[in-house]
Order: structure tokens, then C-alpha cells, then sequence
């Protein structure tokens, strides 16, 4: 086994020198997949896992856009159309300055076997743009949108690719990039998901993500017939994934003490309440500010700056039960692994997508614990999307309670996935490798329906 994936990363590093975050996805998947080959040598003879590594579309664009001073701008438009073997691209645009090649195929690689896990038909996409939407003018933010648009909308649509938000992409662009395609294609059709409430989105989309993870947690603790009541928690982050973790956890008992943004985290050992996480949501969601303003009004938190070229996250390093990574990828290193497992942590539930490093990864499998990938644990998210689609194919909305109950059978299934193929596979316990195995399975399968395409 070991002989196969140093050969098979050997070559995918020679091809995609310096993708450092596709590189450590492919390895980690590589590694689980390499346990069915000899059960399975008709994937390896069809090569399937070289053609899933590789992008069957990849788009890249200039978006060129004129901010409040008259001064034109310029930044670079990405889509990754991963893989369709299942159904239509489907997976989030992101905003933010470090978007690049590297992170976006690791994310659209991802978002393969995460789409396959939830069991609805959806092939895997990402995509986005080095833009920074903090700071700009609700009119900057219009103006970058519909200039992205007016390129993307040539390769997107409802039975082709669906792209919904992500980091930077919330609510305001959807809105902003829905508009500009609505326009330029004289349709109104699902061909982004996330939209608002009034014109085609989704009761529980904002809510997804955070929800999902917590879910997943919740059935990872019922294997020890344990629930969240009186338990600690640390989440990163503060965006749309983070507040509705923290929201969804406050319903079910537990205590949240921490929250952070790019500055710093912010400690509130008496426990993030349902008042103090609508003032969180009031600082991110409205006004837009950081995090520390939380403890100008709650004087018995802390706010605690955080130095990205350090060693380890203070975040990581207080006594908990369980930790809920939310904020982005490769957030816990092996360091903060070994400080969470020291503190008691070991149910750890990832809202973000591949917040933790193969080092960090390694602690969590060798101590044992309830350690839930972001490629199921934060599922929910494109599984309300998915939902989503549905529902405008049949112009018709769902009840809040009804999509809250099909995203809860959906998690609880991909938590019964991974627990199967785990056992199945001789690692039983080991989410990670259930979690590469049950999404593969199925998108290898279609693959070989379909012919060498």
C-alpha cells in the first residue's frame, strides 16, 4: 500500500509543483483509497484515481472592475469544474486574497467526495477570485460581482455547474452575482444557490454548514451514548459556519468559550449565551467589525492577538471536551493538535474545510478520537444547497422544519457511511479513511459506467 501512494504522489508532485494544499488533499485521500485496490483492481487498472485528481475543466479569467475612486482595478476569476461523473458541478466561490490555483483545486477535490457522501447527484466544482471584499463599498462589492458574471456565466447553469458561497461570499454577492447572470442570460433559473429568501433560497442554507458539523458531532458522541450537554467547546472563527455552530450548540447544551477572526480570539470563559452571539452576529454580519470589539462590551473576555508564523494557536491550547474548527484550512497543526488532546479535547467536528494538517491528523487518529473531516463533517452545507436545487426545479419552498429534518437524516447517513466503510475496511473508528472511502466508492462506480470519458 505504502508503495503505492509514494509512487502515485511521486508523479502528482512532479506534475503540480508547489500546490501545497492539493497536494496534501490528494495524499490524504490517496492513502484511504489505497486499502481497496486489491479488493477493487478495476479502479486501478481504469486508473481511476489519476483521473479524479485532475480537473476536467479549468477556467481561469481576468475580472477588471472600478472601485469608488474612478480607479480601475484588476484581479484574477478562477472555476474549477472537478468532476461531473455524478451529476453537475456543485461548490462554493470564495473571496479573499489568498485564493490561488493551489487552494482551489484542493477544495474542488474535496468537494468530490464530500458532494458523493451526501448521496444527492452532484459532481464537484470550486471556485473564486483573489479579490477582497473587507472594506470595499456595497458598490465596489456590485461592481466586482457582475464584472466575475460576465465572465463566469458562459460555464455555469442549472444542469451544468451550480455554484453557491464560501469564504467572502455571502448573502450580499450571491445577490449581486445572481442579478448580473439573471441579466445577461434573460432566465430565472438555480444557478446559485445561497440566494435570499424571497427569490428562490433556502430556509436553513445560512445555517447549514454549522448546523451539519454539530450534527455529525452529535452522532460521533452517540457511539459512546454520550450527548453535548455540559460540555465545553472552542470554535474558530466568526463567520456564517461559526455562528450557527455556536447557535446549534447552545440548543443542545453545550458551552462555547471561544471565537476568533483573522486579528485574534476572543476566551469568554463564562460562555457564549444566546444574547452574546447576537451581538456577534450583529459585529460580523452588520456592521462588519472585528472580533476584539466583542470585549469592550462583555469585560470579563479576553481578546487575544494571534501571530499566523507561530508555532501554535493559543485557541487550541484551554481545557474543552470538543473543538469545532470553522474557520479555513490548515488551522491546526500538529501542535495544536497535541495542545487540544492535552486539555482534555477529543471530540474534534471540522465546519472548515481541511483545517487540520497530516501531522495534526496523525495525533487525532492515534489517540482515537472522535475526529470528524471536513469532507463529511461539513457536508451539510452543500447538502441544504443540494436541497436547494430541488426545490427550485419544482418551484417550490420547503418549511424550515422539513429542511432542518433532511439535513439531519442526511448527516446521519454520511456518519453511518463512514462508520461502515471504516469497519469494512479493516480501520474501524477511522472517520478519515471512511469518510475517502464512501465518497470514492461512488464516484469511481460512475466512472466506470461511463466509459473512458
Amino acid at each position: 500500500m505504502s508503495d503505492f501512494v509514494s509512487s502515485f504522489m511521486a508523479e502528482v508532485k512532479e506534475k503540480n509543483p508547489h500546490e501545497k494544499e492539493f497536494l496534501q488533499a490528494v495524499e490524504e485521500v490517496a492513502e484511504s483509497v489505497a486499502r481497496i485496490y486489491d479488493r477493487h483492481p478495476e479502479y486501478r487498472s481504469a486508473k481511476i484515481l489519476e483521473r479524479i485528481i485532475e480537473p476536467e475543466r479549468l477556467i481561469m479569467f481576468r475580472v477588471p472592475w472600478m472601485d469608488d475612486q474612478g480607479d480601475i482595478q484588476i484581479n484574477r476569476g478562477f472555476r474549477i469544474e472537478m468532476n461531473s461523473a455524478i451529476g453537475p458541478y456543485k461548490g462554493g466561490l470564495r473571496f479573499h486574497p489568498s485564493v490561488n490555483l493551489s487552494i482551489l483545486k484542493f477544495l474542488a477535490f474535496e468537494q468530490v467526495f464530500k458532494n458523493s457522501l451526501t448521496s444527492l447527484p452532484i459532481g464537484g466544482g470550486k471556485g473564486g477570485s483573489d479579490f477582497d471584499p473587507k472594506g470595499k463599498s456595497d458598490n465596489e462589492v456590485m461592481r466586482f460581482c457582475q464584472s466575475f458574471m460576465s465572465e463566469l456565466y458562459r460555464h455555469i447553469g442549472p444542469n451544468t455547474d451550480v455554484p453557491a458561497g464560501d469564504i467572502g461570499v455571502g448573502g450580499r454577492e450571491i445577490g449581486f452575482l445572481f442579478g448580473q447572470y439573471k441579466k445577461l442570460k434573460n432566465e430565472f433559473t438555480g444557478v446559485l444557490t445561497g440566494k435570499g429568501l424571497k427569490w428562490g433560497g433556502s430556509l436553513i442554507r445560512p445555517e447549514a454548514t454549522g448546523y451539519g458539523a454539530v450534527y455529525f458531532a452529535a452522532e460521533m458522541l452517540k457511539t459512546r451514548k454520550e450527548t453535548f450537554e455540559g460540555k465545553t467547546c472552542l470554535v474558530s472563527g466568526s463567520g456564517n459556519v461559526a455562528q450557527y455552530t455556536i447557535d446549534k450548540l447552545i440548543d443542545l447544551g453545550g458551552k462555547v468559550v471561544t471565537v476568533s477572526d483573522s486579528s485574534g480570539y476572543v476566551y469568554d470563559e463564562e460562555g457564549i449565551n444566546r444574547k452574546k452571539l447576537d451581538y456577534i452576529m450583529e459585529l460580523k454580519n452588520l456592521r462588519r467589525s472585528r472580533i476584539h470589539e466583542y470585549t469592550e462590551k462583555y469585560k470579563n473576555a479576553v481578546f487575544t492577538p494571534v501571530n499566523p508564523s507561530a508555532d501554535y494557536n493559543p485557541l487550541w491550547n484551554h481545557k474543552a471536551d470538543c473543538a469545532f474548527p470553522s474557520a479555513t484550512q490548515n488551522e491546526i497543526n500538529g501542535n495544536d493538535a497535541k495542545n487540544l488532546l492535552k486539555n482534555g479535547v477529543y471530540v474534534v467536528s471540522e465546519g472548515a474545510n481541511m483545517p487540520t494538517t497530516i501531522d495534526g491528523v496523525k495525533h487525532f487518529l492515534d489517540a482515537g478520537i472522535l475526529y470528524g473531516p471536513g469532507k463529511a463533517a461539513n457536508a451539510g452545507g452543500v447538502a441544504v444547497s443540494g436541497l436547494e436545487m430541488s426545490q427550485n426545479s419544482m418551484r417550490l419552498p420547503w418549511t424550515r422544519e422539513e429542511v432542518d429534518n433532511r439535513l439531519q437524516m442526511i448527516m446521519k447517513n454520511i456518519h453511518q457511511t463512514c462508520v461502515e466503510m471504516a469497519d469494512r475496511f479493516g480501520t474501524p473508528g477511522n472517520y478519515v479513511n471512511g469518510a475517502n472511502i464512501g465518497g470514492f466508492l461512488k464516484v469511481a462506480d460512475a466512472m466506470l459506467d461511463q466509459g473512458l470519458v
